[in-house]
């Protein structure tokens, strides 16, 4: 009954697009409808995304974090990108400088939005990475790459080479921070029929969070 509820109010938003947009959306609730009849209740905790490598590099125009990450996707998640459903994620670094006094100082905050879908016509992947979030049809996209399977994807999506995280007015040479970073799999900009549907399942739980340490040079 939840279900059925949900996606009469879904259908009531179509009357007010456009045809294509009704088009989109419809096939959207139509794969949305697929994955949420077939999923079981399952909540547990979340997926663990191991991070072997994780170091951050001062450079002349600013400090740079390389991260390898290591996780495979939950296979609610793959299906739903074999639906034609696009699935989000988002990694995060803030930096922080020490202060005895009060608490650390936020001086540095970046983020990196990226987005997976599946093209059904082609059969290829295509990868959206943008610093600002990037809508359902790919807006916002400062890069983008096409790969033609799904390990060769998610390689990319696993592999953060020299991401500049900061500038050098913002890290001063003298200075102690900490950086924290984080990485997430974002069920926010999902469909909204299937939002409801994964809200506290472990199968749409993807996440991790590091810390490293950055000291004054010569230390």
């Amino acid at each position: 009954m939840r279900l059925e509820r949900r996606l009469r109010a879904f259908a009531g938003a179509l009357g007010a697009l456009g045809a294509a947009a009704r088009g989109l959306a419809v096939s959207c609730m139509l794969a949305c409808c697929l994955l949420l009849a077939g999923q079981a209740p399952a909540f547990a905790q979340a997926h663990s995304v191991e991070v072997p490598q994780l170091r951050l590099e001062r450079a002349d125009d600013g400090l740079y974090l390389s991260a390898t990450l290591g996780f495979e996707l939950p296979p609610l998640v793959e299906d739903a990108l074999y639906k034609g459903i696009p699935v989000f994620f988002v990694a995060e670094a803030e930096v922080l400088r020490d202060r005895w006094y009060w608490s650390d100082r936020r001086v540095a905050n970046a983020v990196r939005y990226i987005r997976l879908a599946f093209q059904p016509l082609t059969r290829r992947w295509r990868l959206n990475v943008s610093p600002t979030p990037i809508g359902n049809a790919g807006l916002g996209v400062a890069l983008s790459q096409t790969f033609e399977e799904l390990p060769e994807a998610l390689a990319a999506i696993q592999r953060l080479a020299r991401w500049r995280i900061a500038d050098l007015h913002d890290v001063e040479a003298d200075g102690r921070y900490s950086v924290e970073f984080r990485f997430r799999l974002d069920t926010s900009q999902l469909p909204r029929p299937l939002q409801m549907g994964v809200i506290g399942r472990s199968d749409w739980s993807l996440s991790t969070e590091r810390s490293l340490r950055l000291l004054p040079d010569g230390e």
